[in-house]
């Protein structure tokens, strides 16, 4: 298993930083700096928990003028390729020094994103922020670019979800159509996952962009399937039809078997089935995980195997594997699961098997 980033923030990695701190202010207590951040509470916190708990003692230790502070720590930092708590300091401590705190984050998203930091001053003054985010949309920097797009994702992963921007997504189309067809994958990627989120809530607008950026680009044409996937998943049946995986009688199933009828956590189960297209169609290939929670009850986690154009009398087989190791971000519970083969959004098969401890 991966080391949890978390551990980038450990006693050594501060230490370097109070140090670097210290050669820059004199002042600065270094020892105090590193008793008050890793204390009794600092195994249990996670990243964004440990971010915060470093930004806020160095705001404690640091000059109280704002601006001295964020100079001595950006020059402290500047080498660090994990400070990525310098963001968060000035989404803790900037938000009343709007101009020095905008030109400080347009400057350092391009070391650490600053995706999360953004936030609060959208919060703060949504309509000056968009403007100033429209801006960054045309910036030389791809990571100032990235971040007009990914700072005002209406539901960005471990940030603050902008409930203004689920309600009415529309002051962010603007910077969409900005960066739509931008030079580097990195924002392009960025947009189509602001899609996607935006399409949670609001799909009749994401496919009205759909209709009208597919076919413009191969850039879009991207964008637009990366950021109807969540569509897609659901099997949103405007968004089937769109794509094109809407026929689901012509693909017959075949030979849906199991490699085992019962495993333990941690081990896998292997899998394997044929398609047969009865005349030349698209289809999305995916399979159904019916996962046993803690409370005994079963759910559904989807995973895409394929989409393919098969032709008429076209036959295709697939193997899978797919494994009950417990992770981080999945713990898994002993009870009856089920595999189901889907295609293009209907359920053709299901088979039950057996987790054990």
């Amino acid at each position: 298993m991966s080391e949890p980033l978390k551990n980038m923030y450990d006693y050594e990695s501060l230490n370097a930083v109070a140090i670097a701190i210290k050669e820059i202010y004199p002042s600065f207590q270094a020892d105090e700096f590193l008793e008050m951040t890793i204390d009794e509470t600092w195994d249990d916190l996670q990243l964004k928990a440990r971010c915060r708990k470093i930004s806020t003692n160095l705001g404690v230790l640091l000059p109280r003028e704002y601006q001295k502070a964020l100079e001595i720590l950006e020059q402290a930092v500047h080498g660090f390729s994990y400070a990525y708590f310098f963001p968060d300091f000035i989404e803790v401590y900037g938000l009343e020094d709007w101009e020095v705190s905008i030109n400080a984050l347009e400057r350092t998203t391009q070391y650490w994103s600053a995706e999360f930091a953004v936030r609060a001053f959208l919060r703060k003054d949504e309509t000056r922020m968009m403007a100033q985010m429209y801006a960054w949309s045309k910036h030389e920097s791809e990571h100032v670019r990235r971040l007009a797009s990914e700072g005002c994702r209406p539901q960005l992963p471990w940030g603050q979800v902008l409930d203004s921007f689920k309600k009415d997504p529309t002051p962010i189309i603007p910077i969409l159509e900005q960066l739509k067809n931008d030079s580097s994958a990195y924002v392009r990627k960025s947009v189509a996952n602001n899609l996607n989120d935006i399409s949670k809530t609001h799909p009749d607008l994401v496919l009205g962009i759909a209709r009208k950026w597919y076919g413009m680009t191969d850039h879009t044409d991207w964008i637009v399937k990366h950021g109807c996937r969540t569509l897609l998943k659901k099997a949103d049946s405007e968004a089937m039809a769109f794509f094109e995986f809407d026929d689901t009688a012509s693909v017959k199933l075949l030979e849906f078997v199991l490699d085992k009828t019962s495993i333990s956590i941690g081990d896998s189960i292997a899998f394997s089935f044929s398609v047969l297209a009865e005349k030349e169609v698209k289809a999305r290939l995916e399979y159904g995980i019916d996962y046993v929670k803690s409370n005994g009850r079963r759910s559904r986690k989807r995973f895409k195997i394929s989409e393919v154009t098969l032709k008429e009398n076209e036959e295709r087989s697939y193997e899978k594997k797919h494994s009950f190791k417990d992770l981080s971000t999945r713990k898994h519970y002993p009870g009856i699961h089920s595999i189901a083969i889907i295609v293009n959004g209907a359920e053709r098969d299901k088979l039950d098997f057996s987790l054990e401890k």
